[in-house]
């Protein structure tokens, strides 16, 4: 029997691959993006690029003057009569990440600025229909639950009406023939139970060339011409209609916008780990996303779902070719979206980020070694774009998306770098473990007592940098419209503020060597690819606890060893304790806390559930009992 059609007929769209040794502009873009104005004229253009072009300086220009400050401050450190090779390194090394640190407050400063300020007022008018595609790739995913949440998001589109045409594709790579088969039972039944005149479609590939690029690649040119937009989601994404509604009219008011970003809140946490970065993403979120929307102004970035995309402004100019790595060889374009945003942005049109735009969700790992592991993948897509950073064509600044996001791994050898001088300088040329270097041999540096007051207060200087993001963003609340009622009240929410403080310093430690693995494991060609999250975490074994975490206690030993020998600086003993204790920490991080309090760490998503969530929760349910009852109905009784 012929198994029914899910998909509508194809409308072919062209999408050709992209040449990065050549310029391109896409003769179809009507201009620069104003969306962030919301002014037609051409004058008022030009007064938000100077807008932009100043808000830039103001984030950049403190984090350099800053570093500048504090590196001239350091160099009486080092010997008087020149500097080794050596301090020249270390010297760069910490101006490297005391440069980053400071660009993150000043982000933030000017995020809390930007939060000060009424957004712009969107154009008046009924806005431009659309038809809008919301693309779900799923790769061997939990069929019911992918569902039940596209369910939940076409029911809400549905109710709330509105200008806009909307429709979901699920796009399936799924290899596995038991889990496709669920899917499409899933998809059957789902369509038999949406209201009138909500459209879901379902495609799976035979081969998933390409991974999620050449999934969506696919459907473009296959249904592409048939649509004006498309909504990318990922398989745990889940937005409001409203959310979704805002995006579109947004892309559908400004001709000139290629693709605006949506700032995804993370929503479903139930371990510690996840509750602590659901709780950081909650609370300090908002104000980095503020000041980095103001200074990226139209160039902005992508991060690969809960977007907006004009599909022929993609079609056209977001093709991507094979490229040979400078790291770990794969040919594919793994973190394909920071790509696909430079490549807009070249062929003139404009990339947005909109971070007021409440109502867009995702799920985060559960575990620390389930964010270890898709932070590897993540490492190998982004050191990959080193390999762009000369691109024909590109703006500056989406090669410092690019650059950044490298950096963003990079930073992690050089931290490590930075923490075994350290320990190897110890208390002073007396005490250090290196004892040959001093006067007696001329060929190594006379490095500096580590421990001087002068040199304390640069570490605590550094340190308070590193905190200073946190506690704006927290200053910055109420002007997101937050109270904190909402988090349990100022008690509750102080104690869960200390208690996400506290696991981030015990935690920074153990990513940051997980980090340079990442890196090194990718230098090394030893990370291939994708390969499915654990959304919902997992139970490991402390035998695996312990292979994982090696490196990060036996780091830790060395550590204890040389402070109770008196040969290395007790400033790092708070490092120190978190790298031995790495694998109980590990085991911490799945714990379910619902077991200790259910208002520690909690945000007010978490406290005032959205309705979204609640509706997806039992759609998923129901989903689910549906599955199971079809499935024991077709197995024979024993």
């Amino acid at each position: 029997m012929r198994k029914l059609s899910l998909t509508p007929p194809e409308q072919p769209l062209a999408m050709p691959e992209q040449d990065f040794g050549a310029h391109f502009h896409d003769a179809a873009c009507p201009g620069t993006s104003t969306t962030q104005t919301d002014s037609p004229t051409a004058q008022a253009s030009v007064t938000v690029t100077r807008q932009v072009a100043l808000w830039r300086v103001l984030a950049f220009s403190p984090a350099m003057a800053a570093t500048g400050l504090l590196t001239w401050g350091m160099k009486d450190w080092f010997a008087a009569d020149g500097f080794s090779t050596l301090e020249v390194a270390l010297l760069v090394l910490i101006a490297f990440n005391f440069f980053w640190i400071c660009f993150s407050v000043s982000t933030v400063l000017l995020g809390l600025w930007g939060l000060s300020r009424r957004p712009q007022a969107l154009r008046k008018g009924r806005p431009q229909r659309l038809k809008v595609a919301l693309l779900m790739p799923v790769f061997n995913e939990v069929p019911w639950y992918v569902l039940g949440n596209a369910q939940s998001m076409l029911e809400e589109l549905h109710d709330r009406g509105g200008v806009h045409d909307y429709a979901m594709f699920i796009l399936s790579d799924t290899r596995d023939d038991a889990i496709a088969a669920q899917e499409r039972a899933s998809v059957e039944a789902l369509r038999a139970m949406l209201p009138t005149g909500a459209q879901l479609y379902y495609r799976r590939r035979n081969d998933n060339e390409g991974r999620k690029v050449g999934n969506i690649a696919d459907w473009v040119r296959r249904w592409g011409a048939g649509w004006d937009a498309m909504l990318v989601l990922d398989a745990d994404s889940l937005m409001t209609g409203r959310a979704i509604a805002h995006l579109a009219d947004a892309l559908a008011r400004d001709s000139g916008a290629g693709l605006i970003q949506s700032y995804p809140q993370l929503i479903g946490a139930q371990s510690v780990f996840g509750r602590m970065q659901q709780f950081a993403n909650g609370v300090y979120g908002l104000a980095l996303a503020e000041g980095l929307a103001r200074w990226a102004g139209h160039e902005g970035n992508y991060w690969g779902h809960n977007a907006i995309i004009r599909t022929r402004a993609f079609a056209a100019c977001a093709g991507l070719p094979p490229l040979r790595s400078v790291f770990g060889g794969e040919k594919l374009i793994m973190s394909h979206d920071f790509v696909e945003a430079g490549l807009l942005r070249r062929a003139g049109w404009g990339v947005q980020f909109l971070p007021r735009i409440r109502g867009s969700y995702e799920e985060t790992p559960q575990t620390l070694i389930d964010h270890v592991l898709r932070d590897r993948r993540w490492c190998q897509g982004n050191l990959q774009h080193l390999g762009l950073l000369n691109a024909k064509g590109f703006r500056a600044l989406s090669r410092f998306h690019l650059l950044h996001g490298a950096i963003g791994y990079l930073m992690a050898p050089v931290w490590f770098a930075l923490l075994v001088i350290w320990a190897l300088i110890g208390r002073g040329e007396e005490a250090s473990v290196l004892t040959y270097f001093s006067e007696t041999n001329p060929m190594m540096p006379s490095w500096p007592d580590m421990s001087e007051p002068r040199h304390v207060l640069v570490i605590l200087l550094i340190y308070a940098m590193l905190l200073a993001p946190k506690l704006l963003a927290v200053a910055a609340l109420p002007m997101t419209g937050s109270r904190f009622s909402e988090y349990g009240g100022a008690g509750a929410f102080a104690l869960s503020l200390l208690t996400e403080i506290l696991l981030a310093i015990l935690y920074a430690p153990i990513l940051m060597v997980q980090q340079m693995i990442a890196v090194i494991r990718t230098a090394l060609g030893l990370q291939k690819g994708w390969s499915p999250q654990a959304r919902d975490g997992g139970t490991y074994s402390w035998h695996t606890l312990a292979t994982c975490h090696a490196l990060e206690t036996i780091s830790g030993i060395a550590l204890w060893t040389g402070i109770l020998a008196g040969v290395v600086s007790i400033w790092l003993l708070p490092i120190a304790v978190s790298l031995i204790l790495a694998v109980p920490l590990s085991a911490l991080s799945g714990m379910p806390l619902q077991r200790f309090t259910k208002a520690l760490l909690a945000t007010r998503e978490v406290n005032a559930e959205p309705r979204i969530t609640r509706i997806a929760r039992a759609r998923r349910h129901s989903l689910r009992m549906v599955l199971e009852t079809a499935s024991a109905r077709q197995t024979p009784a024993e």
